[in-house]
């Protein structure tokens, strides 16, 4: 049964947000922890194994799930900065098992109990405005798991609608992919750098000095490329934007 009074929430942290940008993973916690959740983060948890599942290797996915779901057995719910590895969890992991089998039985448990941070704050605790403050012209890019697979669009604009001082401007085709597609990138980069050359040319286009976005992955990719090309804009997930405080470097800055 869940806990209406305090729910009790395991932080998936996600393997690039351990490795490459911790920052986001502490934004997370601090936000649930204002709505009202006691918040955990299970050191069983490890890699979704969506790579090797986008790869083909079912074998290797299904081990890596089974020892996903207990880590994150138990907890009200499961909640992830990243709308790629919470719809690995929630869509494809009751798709790896035999159905009615005990292995799907507990991959479909665990994916009603799991959802995208900004998802979840909006849809399950109902969280409004926040006192948080930043002047700056910013614009959302909408990763294509958040969006597809997990209705995720409306949510963290309402909740940065919350922001004071901060002006959101419509990107352009929000919604195409920025080229990242885990290791499309890598298999078809020709592809991939036009497709991101087109998103950053949306956002320059905006006028926004941030992009802002739930996905580490698509924000390292815009990031490296309006590096590259000499842009001023900086990005950055929107966990650290809500959460407020000092934020850090930009990812692609210093450290990142």
């Amino acid at each position: 049964m869940i806990s209406t009074s305090q729910p009790r929430v395991a932080l998936f942290v996600t393997c690039l947000v351990d490795l490459f940008r911790p920052a986001v993973g502490f934004a997370a916690v601090r936000l649930l922890e204002a709505a009202g959740c006691r918040v955990e983060v299970p050191r069983g948890q490890t890699c979704c194994g969506q790579p090797a599942y986008n790869q083909g290797d079912r074998a290797d996915t299904s081990a890596i799930a089974r020892r996903m779901i207990e880590a994150f057995a138990g907890y009200d719910y499961v909640v992830a900065p990243s709308g790629s590895c919470a719809g690995m969890l929630k869509k494809h992991y009751p798709e790896m098992f035999a159905p009615g089998s005990v292995d799907a039985e507990r991959a479909r448990d665990l994916a009603e109990r799991t959802f995208e941070l900004t998802g979840f704050l909006v849809d399950v605790l109902a969280v409004g405005s926040s006192a948080v403050e930043l002047s700056v012209r910013a614009t959302y890019h909408d990763s294509c798991s958040s969006l597809r697979e997990l209705g995720v669009r409306d949510q963290p604009r309402q909740l940065l609608a919350g922001v004071e001082g901060l002006e959101l401007a419509e990107l352009a085709d929000a919604e195409v992919c920025c080229g990242f597609g885990g290791t499309f990138c890598i298999k078809y980069p020709e592809i991939s750098t036009k497709m991101v050359d087109d998103k950053v040319a949306a956002i320059e286009a905006t006028g926004a000095e941030l992009v802002l976005a739930g996905d580490l992955g698509c924000l390292m990719n815009i990031a490296g490329r309006l590096k590259r090309l000499g842009s001023r804009v900086e990005a950055r997930h929107v966990a650290e934007v809500l959460a407020g405080g000092t934020l850090a470097p930009p990812i692609g800055g210093a450290g990142v």
